[in-house]
């Protein structure tokens, strides 16, 4: 007996006459990610990805972790992959699942039989092993509408698959597949959710850190690291730009009006990204911006950071509340690093009383008073790149 990952996709499904370039992506990034793991020859069969490992005693629950963080993969499942005969069927169906059944109480048995030539029919092969598994395991009972368990059994080509209830994967699309964007990362708890949810529309990730030395330190820096990741985990590798922010917030906070620093501040940040996104081919910069959440982030504030913005800017979390936001920064492990007490840029020089109804006159009138050229050039040329996981590049 054999053991297989077999997945399933999800929404690669919907793609038409470009499925497969899809698919052909999505078996990149598996191989990708398991590489580290295991050697395993990847198929396509039948809207199915099949995962044979070959190497010997391979480490199929490191695997499976892997897998859980590949976008694009709807679920999926471990499976045994054995001889199509049905005594060997018998002995594999109850041997392979036999913890699972020991924890379930009830259970049934679904059967598909790709392969016309075998003798019984889907039924049959449903009552044939859904028998046996009730010799061995009497405490179990049948639920054909709500089980605790479903047994699936796959008569394939080349072997029957014996498996349990599906793993649930990431969704979303292959990374790669819908060009690349630049995300503004802080050390807060919503721009890595927002990286993670675009990373899942099959985006690959630039970011971009604004760092303000002496009044931030090297350990905020590094917390964007570890940040960034947690991120690369299902994003892969993501080539991090630090940006020199400090003599810019030094000419705002002497040269602008106080009530007006935030939103100053956070039109010169989304120059100089999208400078720094064109150059390193992205087409949209990704903001973790939730809708009145603070006063940068009111619709008119909004709306006088884009006035400057010269590609699209993505928020994906513009609808979110707090609460759902930290719910996905839980999951995806990056809470608790975010919480972690050392200030980000977009802490330094906050005013007392932002403006919450800016003007988009107002706002560029006060700008009038800074070297805007001169300060954007400084910035961008003294950019610093890190690359946060370069073996899982995409």
């Amino acid at each position: 007996m054999k053991e297989f990952i077999l997945i399933k996709n999800g929404e690669i499904a919907l793609k038409g006459l470009n499925r497969s370039t899809f698919e052909d992506a999505l078996v990149k990034n598996i191989k990708r990610r398991l590489s580290p793991i295991l050697r395993a020859d990847i198929t396509k069969s039948q809207s199915t990805i099949m995962i044979e490992p070959v190497t010997e005693n391979p480490d199929m629950d490191a695997a499976v972790e892997a897998i859980k963080r590949v976008f694009g993969i709807a679920g999926f499942s471990r499976a045994a992959a054995c001889e199509k005969d049905m005594d060997v069927m018998r002995q594999v169906v109850v041997d392979y699942l036999a913890d699972t059944y020991r924890e379930c109480k009830t259970f049934k048995v679904e059967a598909r039989r790709s392969d016309k030539k075998f003798p019984l029919n889907s039924p049959e092969i449903c009552r044939e092993l859904g028998g046996e598994i009730l010799s061995h395991f009497p405490h179990l009972k049948v639920d054909v509408h709500n089980p605790d368990l479903v047994v699936n059994v796959e008569v394939r080509e080349k072997y029957t698959f014996i498996h349990g209830n599906q793993i649930k994967g990431a969704g979303g699309m292959p990374v790669g597949t819908s060009g690349r964007a630049a995300v503004m990362i802080s050390g807060g708890i919503d721009s890595p959710v927002a990286a993670w949810t675009m990373a899942k529309r099959g985006l690959v990730l630039d970011a971009i850190h604004f760092a303000s030395p002496p009044y931030t330190s090297q350990r905020a820096e590094q917390k964007v690291h570890e940040l960034l990741g947690k991120v690369s985990k299902y994003s892969g590798t993501i080539n991090l730009l630090v940006v020199p922010f400090t003599e810019i917030q030094e000419h705002i906070k002497d040269d602008c009006p106080e009530d007006l620093f935030t939103i100053i501040m956070r039109r010169m940040m989304m120059r100089i990204a999208i400078e720094l996104a064109k150059r390193q081919g992205c087409g949209a910069i990704i903001t973790g911006e939730s809708l009145a959440q603070v006063a940068s982030q009111t619709l008119l504030a909004l709306g006088c950071t884009d006035a400057v913005a010269t590609m699209p800017v993505f928020r994906p979390l513009i609808g979110m509340d707090k609460n759902e936001i930290v719910e996905i920064s839980r999951k995806i492990d990056t809470f608790n690093i975010s919480i972690q007490p050392y200030e980000d840029c977009c802490t330094v020089f906050t005013p007392k009383h932002p403006r919450l109804r800016p003007t988009l006159e107002d706002v560029e009138e006060a700008e009038k008073a800074l070297d805007m050229d001169n300060l954007i050039k400084r910035a961008v040329d003294g950019v610093k790149i890190v690359v946060i996981d370069k073996s899982l590049e995409v």
